[in-house]
């Protein structure tokens, strides 16, 4: 049996600072930073109270808010995707006509592992997954459009999903 030793695990620190450190850091973030990188692990610097005041404004008023704070992106974007990366997740979407989906699965799950994720009959009886790619599924409007233009395909058992994958599984029940 192998042992699940605390200090063999991946960590990753995160750094709750002042707006005015949000952007840069501080003194205390560069010597987490530091003591980080002796001992590969990542760190993420957010504010709390940044992030609270992001959750108050209308969508159309945060991208204006973090690059008056000279930040791209909300923190917990941050902290999302390297929690995915330390983890070794990733997303793929079903998009249906009420409502679409991220799901999270390992790197490296085989298309019957992804629809297995939603049910285990999806898995069970995994036939092939229409596939289009995330890029090409946004950037060409949707699903209709992707599929006229060639960007929709059918992956078999040993499909390797890819992040951002937006898929459709036939199955048998």
């Amino acid at each position: 049996r192998e042992l699940q030793l605390l200090t063999s695990k991946p960590a990753l620190y995160v750094c709750n600072v002042d707006e005015g450190s949000a952007a840069t850091g501080n003194a205390m973030t560069k010597l987490v930073e530091d003591y980080a990188k002796q001992h590969n692990a990542a760190v993420i610097i957010i504010s709390a109270e940044i992030e609270s005041q992001l959750a108050q404004l209308p969508d159309a008023e945060q991208s204006e808010f973090l690059e008056s704070l000279g930040l791209h992106e909300p923190g917990l974007n941050r902290l999302i995707r390297e929690s995915y990366q330390l983890l070794g997740l990733q997303t793929y979407f079903t998009v249906g006509p009420k409502e679409a989906r991220a799901w999270t699965i390992h790197k490296g799950d085989r298309a019957p592992q992804a629809a297995g994720v939603i049910h285990t009959d999806f898995e069970r009886g995994f036939i092939r997954a229409q596939t289009i790619a995330y890029d090409d599924y946004v950037g060409l409007g949707g699903e209709v459009p992707a599929k006229e233009a060639g960007k929709a395909r059918d992956e078999g058992k040993e499909y390797v999903v890819k992040d951002g994958d937006v898929m459709l599984f036939k199955f048998n029940t």
